[in-house]
């Protein structure tokens, strides 16, 4: 290996070398689903010898633990960009339909947050790392609509997310900020 390689600049510093390894099984999710995840792949992705993949984490499911938390990590910090984007927002439909939109043009980071949801549905642990994105989201928008509405947009956005998987085509900005406004105008807060 290369002392050029990503791996090589975290030889002598082993959080740095593990971050690697967590941030390439997160990409490789993102690219293949856990399902194709393997410390092999891991490795090549991560520019460390396969060793090290196993000296950190000797159990499959330990790494897949870890870059899912990874993965959550990455949605608390959406929420606080986000949280900087409503702040000033006057039209809170028409600034979340656009925040969506960004969203869905990056497809791997909603179809690494659905491996998420995917994997806490088996895996009960986890169920408090997935429900970051939805609690946040939840908690982010309920002063400005209200508990249950926040709740239900929170979970429209969800859905949306799924339909991105599957469709070539995602909804458009005036499609969800259209939803987004029926939604926030059934809640008890003014937008």
């Amino acid at each position: 290996m290369s002392e050029t390689g990503r791996g090589a600049s975290s030889r002598r510093d082993p959080s740095g070398r593990r971050r690697v390894i967590v941030e390439a099984a997160a990409g490789l999710i993102a690219g293949e689903g856990i399902s194709g995840l393997t410390h092999r792949k891991v490795a090549a992705a991560a520019d460390v010898p396969l060793g090290s993949t196993t000296y950190y984490f000797t159990d499959l499911a330990d790494l897949v633990q870890a870059a899912l938390e990874h993965i959550a990590a990455l949605s608390r910090q959406s929420l606080e960009e986000m949280a900087r984007d409503l702040r000033e927002a006057t039209d809170l439909a028409a600034a979340l339909a656009e925040l969506t939109t960004a969203y869905l043009a990056a497809p791997q980071s909603h179809r690494t947050q659905d491996e998420l949801y995917l994997a806490a549905s088996y895996r009960p642990e986890l169920r408090p790392a997935a429900r970051l994105w939805f609690d946040g989201l939840t908690d982010l928008l309920a002063p400005r609509t209200g508990h249950a509405a926040a709740q239900t947009i929170a979970a429209f956005i969800d859905g949306v997310f799924l339909h991105a998987l599957i469709h070539d085509q995602p909804l458009d900005t005036a499609t969800l900020t259209t939803a987004l406004s029926a939604l926030i105008a059934t809640g008890d807060h003014k937008p």
